[in-house]
């Protein structure tokens, strides 16, 4: 028989390049040319996935469904022709489900923030409709009038209204244990140690760390804040360690130094064992929504748009913000005399408290609040310098004796803070941005700290709704740094949400 000369790269496992020159020596290496197979934890993994997707497009064919037959039942009503319009109703329908599923919607609830999922739900139903209409102008058929009247806004409403009921669901049983993926973290010490910090704060995110694997050091175990993880395993064994502990997602911190093939050799070794290789980048913290993905000619490149803090975005949150102090200022209106009169009864002193604030530009300006505490705050201040508990340039006591009993109750739900709306209004602030900070604070920022002033200062930002005073001095300016890089229309409506849940139950407010 003739020889026939194979070369086959036995890249799964980790292991070294081997040269196969008879076909009989196949026989010995069926781990190499058989595709890889499955593991129970990754086939567990799919199952639920797959759980959890039919229980969406469950919901969407019945939310749906109502929607659109509602209308139609309000259609043929008025008079309009049964058959034509079931058969209107039955393409909506179809169309509508086929691009919620083609966009992906069904997979961003699973692993991607709210925004993502809410958006594409969004998105697909806006085509579903303007494909719809289209076809009705080509055939000149009437009665999309109605459909668009009702059934577009109760079936986006029933859509986002039920998607957020899954995800209240969906983040229940990922505190119970249950739809999480089991988390190997790679990297360095301090590239590991950050990730798990990281993914600690988001507890809802599904990524359970079990493990890691350090690229240097020779630790038996990792500690992290409350936590304590096992070291296992090296660069060349990742594959080996991840099936041992039943891994199913794989997180690289970081890569062995002039190891260009790394990641491509990784996912090599957990082909049938992990479903996911994720990859965590220092940019992403910087630069996470303004950054893009594309191959040319086979190079992938990371493409990162650098942010502006001028034109037609900044004008659509000027105006958001407009809207949002005009709808805030006749409420607070109506609360005023309550408030006034009981820090009137509690302490003697005027209601209002201006103090002076550094705004975009380094712009001076007077921020008005509430007062909270004694008339003499200023003069006692430097009696308690030696006891803050405050993070970096900042002042806080939890028991800060010259905060008034009412005063204490207003700084625990934020009350204090809602004359600001008048500074929005006149475009001293911004109801989401970094926090305004003293002239006295802004003498001793670093360069980079210098980068909040880019922006008008928040009533409320990612601080506030990430702990407020329970913050180091560098996560503080980590959250305000990246809300001035990244912020969006949709990143500022989300904060606001947060932030009235966090007034609901608050936290780190004294």
């Amino acid at each position: 028989m003739t020889s026939v000369e194979e070369v086959l790269e036995y890249t799964r496992g980790g292991g070294d390049a081997r040269v196969i020159t008879e076909p009989r020596a196949l026989r010995a290496v069926p781990d190499l040319i058989v595709a890889p197979r499955a593991t129970t934890t990754l086939e567990q993994r799919r199952r639920w996935e797959r759980h959890y997707r039919l229980l969406l497009h469950s919901t969407d064919v019945g939310v749906i469904g109502v929607a659109v037959g509602v209308t139609a039942a309000i259609q043929i009503q008025l008079g309009a022709s049964p058959v034509d319009t079931a058969l209107r109703a039955t393409l909506l329908c179809a169309l509508w489900l086929v691009l919620l599923g083609g966009t992906h919607t069904r997979d961003a609830a699973l692993f991607r923030p709210s925004v993502v999922e809410y958006r594409g739900v969004a998105h697909a139903t806006g085509l579903a409709f303007g494909f719809s209409a289209i076809g009705d102008a080509l055939m000149s058929l009437h009665g999309m009038q109605l459909l668009l009247l009702v059934a577009l806004p109760l079936g986006l409403g029933m859509l986002m209204l039920s998607r957020w009921s899954w995800r209240r669901w969906l983040i229940h049983q990922r505190n119970q244990g249950a739809f999480s993926s089991r988390t190997l973290v790679v990297g360095d010490h301090d590239d590991v140690e950050y990730v798990i910090s990281s993914l600690g704060r988001s507890p809802c995110s599904g990524l359970r760390v079990v493990g890691v694997t350090l690229l240097n050091g020779n630790a038996s175990e990792l500690v992290v804040g409350d936590g304590a993880y096992p070291v296992l395993g090296n660069s060349r064994t990742i594959g080996a360690v991840a099936r041992d502990l039943g891994a199913d997602t794989i997180i690289v911190a970081s890569r062995p130094q002039g190891d260009a093939d790394f990641v491509k050799r990784l996912s090599w070794q957990l082909e049938g064992t992990a479903a996911e290789l994720v990859l965590s980048s220092g940019l992403a913290d910087v630069a996470g929504p303004r950054l893009s993905f594309e191959a040319l000619d086979g190079l992938p490149l990371i493409r990162m748009q650098i942010p502006t803090y001028s034109g037609g975005q900044h004008v659509i949150k000027r105006a958001l913000d407009i809207a949002v102090a005009l709808c805030a200022l006749v409420p607070i209106a109506l609360a005023l005399p309550v408030l006034a009169l009981l820090i009137k009864l509690d302490s003697r002193g005027p209601v209002f408290f201006l103090q002076e604030r550094v705004g975009r530009d380094g712009r001076l300006f007077k921020m008005v609040k509430l007062r909270s505490m004694s008339t003499d705050a200023e003069q006692r201040l430097a009696v308690l310098r030696d006891q803050n508990e405050g993070a970096g340039l900042l002042f806080k006591m939890k028991d800060d004796p010259r905060v008034t009993r009412v005063g204490r109750l207003l700084r625990k739900l934020s009350l204090d803070e809602i004359p600001q709306f008048w500074n929005v209004l006149i475009g001293d602030m911004s109801v989401v941005g970094p926090r305004p900070p003293l002239p006295s604070e802004v003498t001793g920022y670093d360069g980079r700290v210098f980068r909040r002033l880019y922006i008008k200062p928040g009533i409320t930002g990612l601080w506030q709704v990430s702990g407020r005073s329970d913050l180091s001095w560098d996560e503080s300016v980590r959250l305000d740094l990246r809300y001035v890089e990244n912020w969006s229309v949709i990143s500022d409506l989300q904060i606001m949400w947060r932030t009235a849940k966090v007034m609901v139950r608050p936290s780190g407010a004294y």
